[in-house]
């Protein structure tokens, strides 16, 4: 009989694995298949990763009420479909307090950062204090950090594409001021302090744009006003407080959150017109990009994946990777040699854990 895999890191799972434990339920959507039957197409996550599934229309899942945003109980076979891993969920149900005591713990399964976020946040400090030269920028960065710097640890840098996940905001600015230095480094002509405050800042707008984990949707003012302008009025809102700023240079840092985007079309109310917005355009496209394909190979793809979002096809080679965070091991009633026991109704425990 196949051993069940229980409260194991989804990032681990593997070909043939028969598995049951928690999860976020990022998508749940009900379609039909080639002859009519119902069956449901999910997005899982965890802090380790995240895994396509799908309920067929012999699987408990079904019949049973949870939604997108629920922490959820599940158990399925672990198969491989395209060079991608997927679950065959065989059951999902809404979690209850009652499943704390077989492991369910919510702060496990928000996708979170593979970086420590203390040592992220000790990088992004040093990168403003051994490199920002301007008195009233190195103020403004001091300023953005005290006011913001709580909620930059913690949101999203995107609802879905890249650094869709806890930390991945502040991991994106990081990565982008880090190569911001090298390339101020091969093109002394850029102004290493407008760079580095234009990291700061073009994203910063998200912070009202989307809401935190594990929810990560948009808000009511992020629809109706976007993170561009949200985050060129935090911009002038600080430099308001900051009177010595002369007027030319903190016009030439508005421009750098307007035309980060690139292009008109992708959302930017000008294109980019100075030497540093052109390069910290391509260096938060790079950076996204790049990100994006390294999530997906996190994320178990291999070989050759249509990316909707890059608009191509992409070959992803095995990613060579540190071991995942630790879960908590199962509890001793755990019955790791057998299945685990159907459920006679909602009510009662999905999951022998």
């Amino acid at each position: 009989m196949t051993k069940t895999r229980a409260n194991e890191p989804i990032r681990s799972w593997e070909d043939g694995d028969s598995v049951a434990g928690f999860a976020y339920l990022r998508k749940k959507e009900r379609k039909q298949d080639r002859n009519g039957k119902d069956y449901l197409d999910v997005e899982l996550a965890d802090a380790s990763g995240q895994i396509n599934g799908k309920a067929w229309s012999d699987s408990q899942a079904i019949g049973r009420s949870f939604e997108a945003g629920d922490f959820v109980a599940i158990k399925g076979n672990v198969t491989s479909f395209n060079n991608r891993l997927q679950l065959n969920l065989k059951d999902c149900r809404r979690v209850t307090d009652a499943d704390r005591e077989h492991g369910f713990d919510e702060t496990l399964l928000i996708p979170s950062t593979h970086e420590d976020i203390d040592r992220l946040w000790a990088r992004l400090q040093a990168l403003f204090d051994e490199n920002v030269t301007r008195p009233e920028l190195r103020r403004l960065a001091t300023d953005a950090l005290a006011t913001w710097g709580d909620e930059l640890r913690e949101h999203p840098a995107a609802k879905m594409l890249h650094h869709a996940y806890r930390g991945g905001l502040l991991e994106h600015v990081v990565s982008m001021g880090e190569l911001a230095c090298r390339l101020c480094d091969h093109y002394p002509e850029l102004d290493r302090d407008q760079m580095l405050i234009g990291v700061l800042f073009h994203d910063l707008g998200k912070l009202r744009e989307l809401g935190a984990m594990p929810a990560n949707d948009y808000t009511e003012e992020g629809r109706l006003v976007g993170h561009v302008v949200i985050g060129y009025q935090m911009l002038r809102d600080r430099c308001a407080a900051i009177p010595d700023i002369p007027a030319g240079l903190q016009r030439r840092l508005e421009h750098l959150v307007l035309s980060h985007q690139g292009r008109r079309e992708y959302g930017a109310p000008v294109e980019p017109a100075t030497a540093e917005a052109i390069a910290l355009h391509h260096l938060d496209d790079l950076d996204a990009k790049l990100a994006m394909l390294r999530r997906e190979k996190l994320d178990g793809a291999e070989g050759v994946q249509y990316m909707k979002a890059l608009g191509r096809f992409v070959f992803l080679d095995a990613l060579e990777e540190a071991e995942p965070r630790d879960t908590p091991e199962p509890t001793p009633e755990t019955d790791e040699e057998s299945e685990p026991e159907e459920p006679q109704d909602d009510s009662q425990p999905m999951l022998d854990l």
